[in-house]
């Protein structure tokens, strides 16, 4: 009796253990076909994008990291993808019928994404950007692999948007970057009320203000270097890459609100030009209180702007006299 006992255990063992060697290897669930995250033994050093006949290396260099070998990447961005590599988990498997109709049949190409510590690949899988969940992805780990929609745990926003191919994605959020040594110039035009335009010009590291008749008077010296001044750093919220190109046009048709025009002493110009932005919530307000749309010379993108931000720079003539 005993030994028929130990038969009937050994033999619940094996069956066990030959069912969860199964469980793990087979789709969908098995290692192989489902662990998205990247585990490197110390720190993940390169990410690779590529698709749709473009590719973008991310690399660690020292303390910093650089875009395609370049310039440096900022710091927020490298930040979070790097927590999505090594936090995502999946939140749902994605039958084949549903990855047929959001992908396959509008013909949404894949980002594949290639992780590494030193030159080791850890990781690779593909991302298929898409509306369709709230993460703004599906994942596979090869072509072949089933599909599943990833997440970060705590984080309920679109993590599908870090896995970029676009340069500007990557770059510092920041519309001008100067001190105030390094300005020639500064015009800033109302359009609206173009009686509230202003010029500000270094002349030998002293500023001048003057309108459009000409210099004035009477103006407060340490106003003026406190405008000047707000130029070190101004940043923007985001890239409106989700801006259809009908909208762009149309936006860039319109006449500013305002623009500001920065004269470097090394001879760079720089040109922001800011349009009002229309609310996209369903508050009853035409028009978005908190944010503008701008664009700078020499790009061919628009971005969105908090007034938190720019409203420094956003000032009357008057400003600058004393009350």
């Amino acid at each position: 009796m005993n030994k028929i006992l130990v038969r009937s255990i050994s033999l619940l063992t094996v069956t066990v253990l030959i069912i969860l060697i199964l469980f793990r290897t087979s789709s969908p669930f098995g290692k192989n076909n489902s662990s998205f995250r990247s585990e490197p033994k110390g720190e993940i050093t390169r990410v690779e994008f590529s698709g749709n006949g473009k590719r973008l290396i991310l690399q660690k260099n020292e303390d910093s990291w650089l875009i395609n070998g370049k310039s440096e990447a900022r710091k927020n961005g490298i930040n979070f993808i790097i927590r999505v590599l090594k936090e995502i988990k999946i939140k749902s498997p994605v039958s084949p019928e549903f990855f047929d109709s959001v992908i396959t049949r509008k013909n949404i190409l894949p980002v594949k994404v290639k992780v590494y510590e030193n030159r080791r690949v850890i990781k690779t899988f593909y991302v298929y950007k898409t509306r369709s969940n709230i993460y703004g992805n599906m994942m596979k780990i090869k072509d072949s692999s089933k599909p599943f929609i990833v997440y970060v745990p705590g984080y309920e926003g679109d993590i599908g948007s870090g896995f970029s191919l676009n340069e500007l994605f990557w770059k510092p959020y920041n519309v001008f970057n100067l001190l105030p040594s390094e300005i020639a110039s500064v015009r800033f035009e109302n359009m609206s009320d173009t009686a509230s335009s202003f010029k500000i010009i270094n002349r030998n590291h002293h500023f001048l203000l003057s309108g459009d008749e000409g210099n004035l008077t009477g103006w407060d010296s340490t106003l003026v270097f406190r405008y000047i001044s707000y130029f070190a750093w101004v940043p923007f919220e985001s890239w409106a890459f989700e801006t259809g190109e009908a909208e762009k046009n149309s936006i860039e048709a319109q006449l500013p609100l305002y623009r500001i025009t920065v004269n470097a002493n090394n001879g760079n110009k720089s040109v922001l030009n800011l349009w009002v932005k229309e609310n996209g919530k369903s508050s009853g307000e035409t028009f978005d209180s908190d944010r503008l749309f701008g664009k700078k010379d020499g790009t061919n993108e628009l971005f969105i702007m908090r007034y938190f931000d720019i409203d420094p720079l956003i000032k009357k003539r008057s400003y600058f006299f004393l009350h």
